[in-house]
């Protein structure tokens, strides 16, 4: 339970956020508000999009769909991670002790973003050695070899943030709703550059890298391509449309899900560095940048449903499956109602 021990408040709960706190309901309610709000958006956001996933067979055509799936698993256990914090906030008793459970909520949603931030990386990579080697790219790309690295992001991000528990410091803010964790549990700015130089840093590298070479040559064949339309629209006296690099479009969209990701995280590390490197401390910034950043768990099933045409369709056939259900359910209580003819089956893409 998260109540403070100051004399006349002895009743009143901890809150990151002051102004949130009303004695009429005895609970943080802005902050129980905003987690409960996400956690919602999160868990059925994701939902959708493993579902569309699944009755889509035309998005498992990309082999970065291994990686988008992943991402989706693991915002979704972020979203379901977090009823733990608003259990909490709302008073209800918890199975083990504050200090034990706020470290276990800070490790798993650590990891479960670290899992993403590494599948944005990989998903790049791929991209990547599809616009240099598109020759040699299923043989170099295999399912085999996607599930191997999929293993080990989480084996890796698991061993990043480990040592959280044997006294290397506070991995993130993810757990400062409870009391302990914010005032008891403190980063450490050895343990803080550990986890820059093991996954911020390289991760951040390597997708601008390998977008940048992406982008640099889509441009080149594109130009390519104009200057061959060109001579050929020339001697044959008929204007040719240009077309631009096939994969340029598929690799927008992995880059706005990118960058998306990193705009939303950029003020959670800033601020992680800065307290790990000065002691400057605020609740009220940690707990903003905090779930700002986890807000992006929800952001990827948004991009991706307004970027990707097969997405929308594989969307579209889900809603026609569902609907197609109650109309089935409501013909079975109702016999005279006269049944469509058309497949019964919506996940067909």
């Amino acid at each position: 339970m998260n109540f403070t021990l100051d004399g006349n408040q002895s009743s009143r709960p901890f809150c990151l956020v002051a102004f949130g706190y009303l004695e009429t309901v005895n609970f943080c309610l802005l902050e129980v508000l905003i987690i409960v709000f996400l956690t919602v958006l999160i868990v059925s956001g994701n939902i959708i999009v493993i579902f569309v996933f699944h009755c889509a067979p035309l998005l498992n055509h990309h082999t970065t769909s291994y990686f988008i799936q992943t991402m989706s698993y693991a915002d979704l256990l972020v979203g379901v991670s977090c009823l733990v914090p608003s259990l909490s906030l709302l008073h209800y008793p918890l199975p083990v002790e504050e200090s034990f459970t706020c470290q276990i909520f800070g490790f798993v949603v650590s990891v479960l973003k670290s899992v993403s931030m590494a599948s944005l990386a990989c998903i790049s990579i791929d991209r990547y050695i599809a616009i240099i080697k598109p020759l040699t790219y299923n043989t170099l790309v295999t399912p085999w070899r996607l599930r191997l690295c999929i293993l080990l992001i989480w084996l890796y991000s698991i061993l990043v943030f480990l040592p959280s528990f044997f006294h290397w410091g506070k991995p993130g803010y993810h757990g400062d709703v409870f009391q302990w964790c914010a005032e008891s549990w403190h980063t450490n700015p050895y343990f803080t550059l550990f986890i820059v130089m093991m996954l911020y840093a390289p991760a951040a590298l390597i997708v601008c890298f390998t977008y940048f070479n992406i982008f640099r040559i889509c441009q080149q064949h594109t130009k390519e391509i104009s200057e061959r339309q060109a001579r050929f629209s020339t001697q044959s006296g008929k204007a040719g449309e240009v077309q631009a690099c096939p994969d340029k479009r598929y690799a927008m969209v992995l880059f706005r899900i990118t960058s998306v990701f990193y705009i939303l995280w950029l003020p959670y590390i800033i601020y992680f560095l800065l307290e790990s490197s000065t002691g400057f401390s605020s609740r009220l910034a940690s707990f903003l940048t905090t779930w700002l950043a986890i807000s992006n768990s929800f952001c990827n099933c948004v991009i991706y449903s307004l970027s990707n045409s097969v997405f929308q369709r594989g969307l579209k056939h889900l809603s026609g499956a569902m609907c197609t259900s109650c109309v089935s359910q409501t013909t079975v209580k109702d016999p005279n109602t006269v049944r469509s003819k058309g497949p019964s089956n919506g996940c067909q893409v």
